[in-house]
């Protein structure tokens, strides 16, 4: 199409009771774009969001994610396909779900606790358990604090937990325990102690050493935790295994219902009914609207508005979206166009021209048969049906076919096969000599010599012509716009409008007849002079035709400086935006110079000891660097002709691209995380 597709504006009242599945329904399709609007809000309006609601639906992702983090479960970052928003028992699935995961959580974490707290004790007894020193001076080291004894074997137990951020208690057998804890903590653990009845062990005088019993029974409880934590461990494998499906769901359904939420602070609602308006493409409306109201069983009031309706579109405080339809080779240029700016609605779109001179001015500076097909093969690996570790580079694909087959194309012109310049000599020959009596061995000769000069003028030339059909068409989109857009005066007196054509193709015929053996003659003045007295006087000529007053609305001074620098300012851009072609012929002329240096380096060291292989290196790593970096800079300046030689035409205002609501697509944070985030999210 070579105009954006139709919009309508559709207002939708739908019942509360019915709104989620009504959102619900538009982002699954992506039918609509919302529409932002300028209104006061009654006092019998409130803005739609259930505050309430979206912390509940807030609080349950959190925990969803923190505990797929834990069992290091990754979550969607959008919902799936077949996703569904949440129903009354899926918030008792993620409390229940939650409840499990924390329960093995908090377990790990005392576990862990614990085999540290005997790490460090049983380091530092065995670090004295060969001296010789009686125990009895153990209790006045700066670190361990020791107690031996007696204690009723019912509080077991409960003196192991009510001490188990301080100490580290042992069973010895017979009611005896061993506890240790550091210096700090002796006065905490002789008053626990004392409240189970605890009585010390008499050490026999003279005991030396740590005693034996305690290092084995430190080394037994430490075995014992190794073992809790690999059953752990072992629990937390089954559980990602048995709960990732439901993870994944009750994840998507939560993050569409806090994307309906988010939607829901752009709306307006009543008590019973709430608002919807946006933008719709017209082939979609009848549609949309019978399946809304057979989804609502017809509780659903739907208005629609061509945009000449709508009051805010015609007094410009709204652009209307613009939505572009394409096949699959110009669709894939669309991000070059939007990259710069979307097209107003009713505008030209200049996707087409822009996938045609995109790939035709890649393929003049840039022929090689070779590094075309390498480029191909690329664009063929990056489609939707090549490599899936390359699907994010998938909008490159149709740019990289697109300029691969026309560097070949070109390529085959100048007779190169990956910068070789005899592959081709015979294939050509033989194709000429349909022709001709006496074929070359190439149909384009870039290289300068001395019998070919003249034929690289001719190809310099040629792409001067390439600029000339690239602005005028861009000088065309803009007038065609601005008939369009009803703004006469620029489509008619502007430099880019009728008059500025009417200079730059005038000045061409001059420049051509003088080439071709001419001279300027004094119609030329006319032909020059009337356009350019239009674009002068333009200002003042529209205010004329129009019935407006003063004719001159800033002064005669300001006119007339405004009107110089307008006619200077054509003339310039004109050139410049002309001549800015040869850079075309210049990078042509440098790849054919970089193809023939890399294929006389390989020639010459063919005969060198092991010539064949070194020949073949610099094959590879030559053809490399021209495909890569020769490539990038050629990509490059195509973009550059595309947005300052062509946009800059008819781009004189942007409009807005048409983004419908859809859940997939959206932005939203990766559930996966550190296990840390959910050990502190209690």
């Amino acid at each position: 199409m070579i105009r954006p597709e139709k919009m309508k504006r559709i207002e939708l009242m739908v019942l509360v009771r019915d709104a989620d599945r009504v959102i619900e329904f538009l982002g699954r399709n992506a039918a609509i774009h919302f529409a932002e609007e300028d209104r006061v809000i009654p006092s019998q309006v409130k803005t739609a969001r259930n505050e309430e609601l979206y912390a509940q639906i807030s609080r349950n992702l959190e925990k969803i994610r923190h505990a797929a983090a834990y069992l290091e479960i990754g979550l969607p970052a959008e919902p799936d396909e077949a996703g569904k928003l949440p129903g009354i028992a899926d918030n008792a699935a993620v409390e229940a779900l939650y409840a499990e995961i924390a329960a093995v959580r908090d377990q790990e974490i005392a576990e862990t606790q614990e085999k540290k707290k005997l790490e460090h004790t049983l380091g530092e007894s065995k670090s004295f358990a060969s001296l010789n020193a009686p125990f009895k001076d153990f209790d006045q080291l700066s670190y361990l604090t020791l107690r031996i004894g007696h204690i009723d074997p019912k509080g077991h137990a409960e003196v192991r937990d009510r001490l188990s951020e301080r100490a580290v208690v042992i069973p010895l057998g017979e009611n005896r325990v061993l506890a240790a804890a550091s210096r700090k903590g002796r006065f905490a653990l002789d008053s626990e102690l004392k409240k189970y009845s605890f009585a010390p062990l008499i050490i026999p005088e003279g005991f030396r050493g740590i005693p034996q019993e305690m290092l084995t029974g430190l080394e037994t409880r430490l075995k014992e935790v190794d073992g809790i934590l690999e059953a752990i461990a072992a629990r937390k494998t089954e559980l990602r295994r048995q709960r990732e499906g439901e993870f994944r769901r009750l994840a998507s359904a939560y993050i569409m219902a806090s994307i309906v939420e988010n939607l829901k602070t752009r709306l307006i609602a009543t008590q019973s009914v709430f608002f919807l308006t946006g933008w719709v493409p017209a082939t979609r409306v009848s549609d949309l609207a019978k399946k809304l109201t057979d989804l609502t069983e017809g509780r659903i009031s739907v208005r629609t508005f061509v945009p000449e309706e709508v009051e805010r579109v015609t007094r410009g405080a709204e652009k209307v979206p613009v939505s572009l339809q394409h096949g699959a080779f110009v669709k894939g240029f669309e991000r070059v166009v939007f990259s710069y700016g979307a097209p107003l609605y009713g505008a030209i779109d200049p996707t087409p021209f822009v996938a045609a001179f995109f790939a035709i001015l890649f393929g003049i500076m840039f022929g090689d048969v070779g590094q075309g097909l390498v480029l191909l093969a690329f664009g063929i690996l990056t489609s939707p049906r090549g490599l899936k570790k390359l699907a994010g580079m998938r909008v490159y694909s149709t740019p990289l076919i697109a300029v691969g087959i026309a560097s070949a194309i070109m390529g085959f012109l100048t007779g190169e096969v990956f910068t070789n310049e005899k592959l081709l000599a015979g294939p050509v020959r033989g194709f000429l000599g349909l022709f001709m009596a006496d074929p070359p061995d190439r149909i384009l000769h870039l290289m300068p010599d001395a019998n070919h000069i003249e034929k690289l003028f001719y190809f310099f030339g040629f792409t001067i012509g390439v600029g000339v059909i690239f602005n005028s068409i861009g000088l065309w989109v803009n007038v065609i716009n601005q008939f369009a857009l009803k703004k006469y005066e620029k489509a008619l007196f502007a430099k880019n409008g009728l008059a500025g054509i009417v200079v730059f193709w005038y000045a061409l015929f001059i420049g051509i007849r003088c080439l071709a053996g001419g001279s300027v003659a004094l119609f030329d003045a006319l032909g020059l002079g009337i356009p350019a007295f239009c674009i002068f006087f333009g200002p003042m000529l529209w205010r004329l035709i129009a019935g407006e007053r003063p004719l001159l609305e800033e002064g005669l001074m300001t006119f007339i400086m405004e009107g110089f620098v307008e006619i200077l300012e054509t003339l310039s851009t004109y050139i410049s935006n002309t001549v800015s072609f040869l850079r075309v012929g210049a990078f042509a002329l440098s790849h054919a110079v970089l193809s023939f240096i890399v294929f006389t380096l390989a020639e010459m060291v063919v005969h060198l000891p092991a010539g064949t292989l070194f020949s073949l290196v610099v094959m590879i790593f030559g053809n490399t660097v021209i495909i890569l970096l020769e490539g990038m800079i050629v990509a490059i300046q195509v973009v550059r002709l595309q947005y300052y030689e062509f946009f800059s035409k008819f781009f004189t205002e942007t409009g807005v691209e048409f983004k419908p609501f859809q859940f997939r697509g959206k932005v939203v944070s990766n559930a996966v995380g550190s296990q840390k985030a959910f050990e502190n999210s209690d």
